[in-house]
């Protein structure tokens, strides 16, 4: 028997070097023809709407504008700063004493709540009770904003 000759391994194929896509053309677009729009259909002109009946037969009182609460107390002083990450409010006295234990109400454009006094400091040291005209911090339970007014509560 002859002997066989052996099969050559095919060559693989070579890849093609990358090329720069091309760049396609947009087609132009026809342009649409905008949608009809479906008549407005109306009421028949012996009958009202059961709504417009109603409006018709009951009119709306007048109600005055709202007047805003009176203050809940004296108005002694106005906020300056708040410290949001110490939850602490500057605050300018204006008139009076304020003390540790007075109850305060601190009302604004959002802000409107009470608390009890717990803490006053003036230069950074504790004290008991600040006067008129002094600035000190005081630790608040809800967010104070600038120009928010401190009442305090009789």
């Amino acid at each position: 028997m002859p002997a066989r000759k052996k099969a050559k391994p095919k060559a693989k194929r070579r890849k093609a070097p990358a090329r720069k896509p091309a760049a396609r053309r947009k087609a132009a677009k026809a342009a649409k023809k905008p949608a009809k729009k479906t008549p407005v259909r109306r009421a028949p002109a012996g009958k009202a709407a059961p709504a417009a009946r109603r409006a018709a037969a009951k009119p709306k009182p007048v109600t005055p504008p709202a007047q805003p609460a009176p203050p809940p107390g004296e108005r002694v002083g106005v906020v300056t700063h708040y410290f949001g990450h110490l939850s602490v409010a500057a605050v300018k006295l204006e008139k009076g004493t304020l003390r540790i234990g007075d109850t305060i109400h601190v009302r604004g454009h959002t802000s409107d709540f009470s608390q009890r006094v717990e803490s006053l400091q003036v230069d950074h040291k504790p004290v008991t009770e600040v006067g008129p005209a002094d600035d000190f911090g005081m630790k608040v339970i809800n967010h104070a904003r600038e120009h928010d007014v401190v009442y305090k509560i009789r």
